[in-house]
């Protein structure tokens, strides 16, 4: 069943997901466009829609448009990937990547931790979350 709202190129008839034509054809000229070298918003407003580089993106990423078991596909799996692989690409060669790739080397995720009884209370709020901070104790599972 449908969650949320209806994905650009869809819309509910009676309850079923039905494709519609002119944005799926829009939607198709964004991946084109996108594949062929144009970024996010030019790729949109080449087809008149103007929209923010985030709104192009998530159309990019939307696994619905591959088709699913509420959605019918509008984009070919062959053309869905090959859009992930370019902005993949396009995000390590513009160095987006590595900040993510150094956060999660360096942190550590704790399976479980217990905190201490808090035995002060102190006025000054930022010195008192540093010292209910400091009662937190992590344990490796």
């Amino acid at each position: 069943m449908n969650k949320g709202h209806t994905p650009f190129g869809y819309r509910i008839q009676n309850g079923i997901a039905v494709v519609c034509d002119d944005e799926a054809r829009r939607l198709k000229q964004i991946y084109r466009g996108y594949l062929s070298g144009l970024g996010y918003i030019d790729a949109a407003e080449q087809v008149g829609l103007h929209l923010s580089h985030g709104s192009v993106k998530r159309l990019l990423q939307n696994r619905h448009y591959i088709g699913d078991e509420f959605y019918p596909a509008i984009i070919d799996r062959k053309m869905f990937d090959a859009a992930e692989r370019e902005r993949r690409r396009r995000s390590t060669r513009l160095g987006r990547d590595n900040l993510k790739k150094t956060f999660s080397d360096k942190i550590m995720i704790p399976k479980e931790f217990t905190m201490g009884k808090a035995k002060s209370r102190i006025a000054e709020p930022f010195a008192q979350a540093e010292y209910l901070y400091s009662l937190i104790e992590v344990r490796e599972v």
